[in-house]
């Protein structure tokens, strides 16, 4: 099994995670199909902050989804690949959990060192 790929595939699904939680908040508002982001806009809370941690799931997954490419086409250290792919993972899904359970320091440490692990893949690419 290729792990970074995998992990990919892992961060996709995360991305979306946090919707369980702004489906049942906007489905206590009584759904609106019509207007569903201008209802979006209307949450409070932890549905508000999963509508959050979704959208920042998309600024995060392309450039991680790019730098795992980057690493496999390039031929880059596969265990460091590897590993910093999990490091990744992992940091989105405590990332989505520090999100809802309203613990911002925390969420923008985590968020930090998800960064970080994208960064450093990139790099793994380049100076392959």
């Amino acid at each position: 099994m290729d792990v970074p790929l995998a992990c990919v595939g892992v961060a996709f699904l995360l991305v979306y995670a946090p919707r369980i939680v702004v489906a049942r908040g906007q489905a206590k508002l009584g759904y609106d199909n019509r207007n569903p982001r201008d209802q979006q806009a209307k949450l409070e809370g932890m549905p508000r902050r999963a509508q959050a941690a979704h959208q920042n799931g998309f600024e995060t997954f392309a450039p991680f989804a790019a730098a795992v490419l980057a690493c496999e086409l390039r031929g880059a250290d596969a265990t460091w690949t590897t590993r910093l792919a999990i490091v990744f993972v992992v940091a989105r899904a405590l990332y989505i959990a520090a999100y809802l359970g309203d613990k911002a320091s925390l969420r923008s440490t985590i968020w930090t060192i998800g960064f970080g692990a994208v960064g450093v893949l990139f790099w793994l690419a380049i100076d392959r």
